[in-house]
Formats: C-alpha cells, sequence, structure tokens
C-alpha cells in the first residue's frame, strides 16, 4: 500500500503572515489539530494546535502576531506519496511524530499522513506498533 492511498489529500494550508487567530480559526472550521504553513509554493512549517498552547497561550503572546512564531522550527518531516505506507509508519516512529507531509516529486505539498489515516486503512495492530514507538521516552514529539 502507497502514502497517496491513506494520506488525507484535502489539506487547509496557512502562509507565513497568517495570524495565529486566522490560523487558529481554520483549524476550528476544518476541525484539524494541524496546518502546514506554506510560502511561495513550499512547505515552511507546521502549526498545530499543540504549538498554539504552548507558545502562544503558555507565552501569552498576542494571537494577532503572525503564525510563523508559533509554528513549529527546523526540517518539516515529508514523505513521498509514492512511498510504501510502511516506510512511511516507521519514519514516524522513528521520529515520535503523529502526522507527515506528504510531497510530490517536484516538492509540491499533495496531503498529510496522520496516524489516524493509517488506522483506517492500516489497520489497529500497526497504528499500535507506531503509537508505542512515537511515545517512548527520549525523543520530542513534534507535529
Amino acid at each position: 500500500m502507497k502514502v497517496s492511498d491513506a494520506m488525507t489529500s484535502q489539506v487547509s494550508v496557512a502562509r507565513p503572515s497568517d495570524t495565529i487567530r486566522q490560523v487558529a480559526q481554520t483549524m476550528a472550521k476544518v476541525e484539524s489539530g494541524v496546518v502546514p504553513v506554506v510560502d511561495d509554493g513550499k512547505v515552511v512549517g507546521m502549526v498545530t494546535d499543540r504549538d498554539i498552547v504552548l507558545r502562544v497561550v503558555a507565552e501569552g503572546r498576542s494571537f494577532d502576531s503572525p503564525i510563523s512564531e508559533a509554528m513549529s522550527e527546523g526540517e518539516v518531516l515529508s514523505v513521498k506519496e509514492d512511498d510504501v505506507l510502511a516506510d512511511a509508519t516507521a519514519k514516524m516512529a522513528n521520529n515520535q511524530v503523529r502526522r507527515l507531509i506528504v510531497l510530490n516529486d517536484a516538492g509540491d505539498l499533495t496531503g498529510i499522513l496522520s496516524l489516524g489515516d493509517v488506522a483506517k486503512d492500516y489497520g489497529a495492530k500497526q497504528v499500535g506498533k507506531t503509537l508505542e514507538e512515537i511515545s517512548q521516552e527520549g525523543g520530542e514529539a513534534a507535529h
């Protein structure tokens, strides 16, 4: 099974200049806990509902600040839509993340693969194994 068989392809995105409030409203509207941040057609970051709680609410930042101040920094972990799903779940486990950005061969965003997507299409046993590995101590889960 390929990543494209399981991923969510309809993904709302934000621009780095969008406000935290706008992104939080988008999350609520589409019922998603994650929004990729895209600049000039390329993914430059991701923001999760957890990022907003830890980097905005807990630090007393303004909801009118740009989302770039709250998004996860560093490399955005990704997979290709033609990658094997088992390899993608291994990448989730090895990096202790629950979501991966999905790109096409040109590097354009085509979707998000979440643990929930894997559960629907791959089975509870694989999700349990991946979740156990994600939750191990010693890693810094980001997404």
